[in-house]
C-alpha cells in the first residue's frame, strides 16, 4: 500500500483499503481518508496517474459532507437519515461517506448500488469503532 503523509493509524487504513477492495473488488479506483484539517490517500490502483489535485478535490468533498450532514440532520424525512454520498462522473463514480469527525472517499469503476451500501456501512462501522477506541 502507497502512503505519503501517515494521518491515520496503518491498521485503519488497511482496514479501510480491505473494506473497500472487498466490496467493490477491480472497480476500485482509490481510496482517500479525511479530516476536518488534512487528507491521505490510501489507495491508487495501478492503472491511474498520481496527477488529482486532491487537496481542491477533499476541500470540497469536506465542506458537501459537512453541509450536508448539517441540512439532513435536523430534517425528518420519509427517506430516513443521511447515509452517504454518490456522484457520477465521466469515467467512474465517488462515494463519500464519514462521522462526525472524519470520512472516506472511494472512487470506482461501475458498481451496484448494493455495493455502495455494503462499503458506506463498514467504512462508518470502522471510523466509529477506531474513534470509540481511540477516545479510551
Amino acid at each position: 500500500m502507497w502512503r505519503m503523509a501517515e494521518i491515520l493509524s496503518e491498521t485503519l487504513a488497511e482496514e479501510l483499503v480491505s473494506i473497500a477492495r472487498t466490496a467493490t473488488g477491480d472497480s476500485l479506483r482509490s481510496v482517500t481518508y479525511f479530516s476536518r484539517s488534512d487528507f491521505e490517500q490510501l489507495y491508487l490502483r495501478s492503472d491511474l496517474e498520481r496527477d488529482a489535485d486532491l487537496d481542491t478535490f477533499v476541500g470540497h468533498e469536506w465542506r458537501g459532507f459537512r453541509d450536508t450532514n448539517n441540512a439532513y440532520q435536523t430534517t425528518e424525512t420519509e427517506l430516513g437519515p443521511y447515509a452517504f454520498t454518490i456522484r457520477a462522473f465521466e469515467n467512474g463514480y465517488l462515494l463519500r461517506v464519514g462521522t462526525e469527525r472524519a470520512g472516506v472517499l472511494l472512487t470506482t469503476d461501475e458498481v451496484t448500488i448494493q455495493e455502495f451500501e455494503e462499503v458506506a456501512e463498514a467504512i462508518v462501522r470502522s471510523l466509529r469503532d477506531h474513534s470509540e477506541s481511540s477516545e479510551h
